[in-house]
């Protein structure tokens, strides 16, 4: 019998108690189908893009596989993963940085899994590596500048923003957010405690503003000339050159420097699925995961994010063929997740708010 397409949204987390399973198809409710059945697979994804539930669509009408997912902010869906413990119905847990995987790793919710087509697909680099998580596409944590008031020579290192020269030219989002702990976990693992913590005292000291917003927010004020330069990943950069009129016109006063190109290069993170610890559908769950490895699966993950894609060979969305091919930095990802509560130690002794 043909499986109808995929009608489901995702479920509202409850402000208190314990959380409701992921809401069901009106296939899946009409057949009264149980998380046990092999024709079902639950989603946990810390993403939320409109193109991801036409991604799930287009699984469920490849393989004939049901899907049920839930949306929620990465601390929400960890909350909801200890209320539920062993009975669990996720199968797949996707998130953002591989600092956010090591906090689902570490909570014990993910488990090891192996792939022949995962490992041919994915670069060993960009696997944890007992296969408790796969990288499926990559982001850069980049230096965006305003070329009206900063030469490219004075951005092209990550220690450029703590620099005195730049007193009160530097914009930045929250210490807290998961981008700036992996990049100061990787800065730890580099160049050391002391040198990593003196950089972010530096850092605080160039602010032009207390930290605020997200990355968006950075570009748009150094667009507004509130400051001269920030951090982000590259894929917000990308969104806006391709986005509206007022959204291109803001990009274009600004350029993106890749820091490190001469040494180590620049941070790299990426977007990885895992393998929920109590997935009472794993063989789906692996088969999904192997799925978006695949052509399809990549392009429809990255084409709304502006991500890059991690499979060699599938095309780039619209806008990043602009950006330049850059030396990636080699840090092992998996030691991002273990440097993130000293990572937050120093940014808070700096004042990093």
């Amino acid at each position: 019998m043909k499986i109808p397409t995929l009608l489901a949204a995702a479920l509202i987390l409850a402000a208190c108690g314990k959380p409701a399973a992921p809401k069901a198809t009106q296939a899946e409710t009409a057949a009264e189908p149980t998380v046990q059945d092999t024709g079902a697979l639950n989603v946990y994804s810390a993403r939320h893009y409109d193109s991801d539930k036409l991604m799930y669509d287009a699984f469920e009408k490849d393989t004939g596989i049901r899907v049920r997912f839930r949306e929620s902010g990465a601390p929400e869906l960890i909350e909801t993963m200890k209320a539920e413990g062993e009975a669990s119905p996720a199968d797949v847990i996707i998130a953002s940085d591989a600092g956010t995987l090591f906090r689902f790793q570490d909570a014990g919710f993910t488990q090891g899994v192996q792939s022949d087509a995962l490992e041919a697909a994915i670069p060993e680099h960009f696997r944890e590596p007992g296969g408790n998580w796969f990288g499926l596409a990559r982001r850069a944590r980049v230096i965006v500048y305003d070329p009206a008031r900063l030469q490219p020579e004075e951005v092209d290192q990550y220690a450029d923003l703590a620099n005195g020269r730049l007193q009160g030219e530097i914009c930045m989002r929250s210490s807290s957010n998961i981008y700036n702990l992996s990049l100061m976990g990787e800065f730890i693992g580099r160049w050391g405690s002391d040198e990593a913590a003196a950089w972010a005292r530096n850092v605080v000291a160039n602010f032009a503003r207390q930290p605020q917003g997200g990355d968006t927010t950075q570009i748009q004020s150094i667009a507004a000339g509130e400051c001269s330069a920030a951090l982000i990943n590259h894929y917000y950069w990308v969104r806006l050159s391709t986005g509206s009129d007022a959204d291109r016109a803001t990009a274009a006063k600004t350029r993106l420097s890749f820091p490190e190109q001469d040494d180590v290069g620049t941070h790299v993170n990426v977007t990885a699925a895992a393998v929920a610890a109590h997935a009472p559908n794993k063989d789906n769950a692996v088969r999904f995961i192997e799925w978006l490895a695949t052509p399809q699966g990549q392009q429809m993950l990255t084409t709304e994010t502006k991500e890059f894609p991690m499979v060699a060979g599938v095309p780039l969305p619209e806008g990043l063929a602009a950006l330049p091919d850059f030396k990636q930095s080699d840090f092992p990802l998996e030691q991002l997740g273990q440097n993130q509560s000293e990572a937050q130690e120093i940014y808070d002794r700096a004042g990093w708010n």
